[in-house]
């Protein structure tokens, strides 16, 4: 594909939200979202970028921007009405950001109210792609956001400790999607016990889980079935050397579709690229100043692949 068909824009449809995760950090999470909102905006998208790493917000670093004045921190605490008051511009035309608190205090005691608040007014922006970078790990706000979008990308890195914890965040979110779908007291119970693997009902995995609710309340777990059948994530493998780290991403769908009945898509893989980490310590971003190299062909073919809607496991 050539580098002229990857930045043909492509027709504009509905307003979507596409939250990036990460089982851990320093996988390159936060610059595969700057690159993918970049590259989106060059297609003729209206993107905003949301930092959403509350207390690791270094979105705008990735971008060459330097740190606002206004983050998403003044909009929690009510210091601007608007969550536009906090968007700036970037240099590339039709991409915005939203940086993050960069307050620990704030981002370890978000309150719901207030995690509803920026839910709401994420879904009012006047924009064709919200992209939204989550910080590491598998708490209850960051499984929230994930399981709001209407893309879930989940990035790992070909390395045992990511892979481990990219199949255990896929794993909580279902859980968590699976509790919120949960509507009477006896079935939420049992939802709530199997979140330990130590659970007297002997619940090790989403499928034991439907098991104990059908025998409680067929009816909810017909609703459950529904949900896992909705919630699809798709993997996105970072800093790829070799054919077998490409595979990872084959492999983290078959065994969520063994072990967790979850029907993943591996959405594609990202080149390990010298040029990446070059620009990277001149805090300038390589799709802007190596749109050619390795990394950012991957990352066009991503981007596409996403607004295709389509899984590109076909095309790497």
């Amino acid at each position: 594909m050539t580098a002229a068909a990857l930045s043909t824009p492509l027709p504009r449809s509905r307003r979507e939200i596409w939250c990036v995760g990460g089982g851990k950090g320093g996988i390159g999470k936060s610059l595969l979202t700057a690159s993918l909102g970049w590259q989106v905006a060059r297609m003729g998208r209206r993107v905003v970028l949301m930092d959403m790493d509350l207390g690791g917000a270094n979105l705008h670093t990735c971008l060459g921007v330097p740190p606002p004045a206004l983050t998403l921190g003044d909009f929690i605490r009510r210091r601007v009405d608007k969550i536009d008051d906090v968007a700036v511009a970037t240099s590339q035309p039709c991409l915005r950001l939203i940086s993050g608190a960069s307050d620990l205090l704030l981002a370890a005691n978000i309150t719901y109210q207030q995690k509803m608040r920026i839910l709401n007014k994420i879904r009012s922006l006047d924009v064709d792609i919200v992209l939204i970078d989550l910080g590491a790990g598998t708490s209850l706000n960051i499984l929230d956001f994930f399981l709001l979008a209407d893309q879930g990308i989940l990035t790992v890195v070909p390395e045992p400790t990511s892979i481990e914890n990219g199949y255990r965040f896929i794993k909580s979110a279902l859980f968590r999607r699976l509790r919120r779908a949960a509507q009477t007291p006896p079935v939420q119970e049992i939802v709530d016990q199997a979140f330990d693997q130590k659970n007297p009902l002997g619940i090790k995995s989403p499928l034991d889980l439907l098991e104990a609710v059908e025998r409680e309340d067929p009816a909810e777990a017909e609703t459950m079935r529904r949900e896992m059948a909705a919630f699809q994530p798709r993997f996105v493998v970072n800093q790829v050397r070799s054919p077998v780290d490409a595979s990872v991403g084959h492999q983290l769908v078959q065994a969520c579709a063994r072990h967790l009945g979850v029907r993943a898509t591996y959405a594609g893989y990202v080149d390990y690229d010298d040029a990446v980490w070059r620009c990277v310590r001149q805090r300038r971003l390589f799709m802007e100043v190596a749109p050619r190299c390795p990394a950012a062909m991957k990352v066009s073919q991503l981007a596409r692949g996403l607004l295709d809607g389509d899984s590109l496991s076909l095309m790497w």
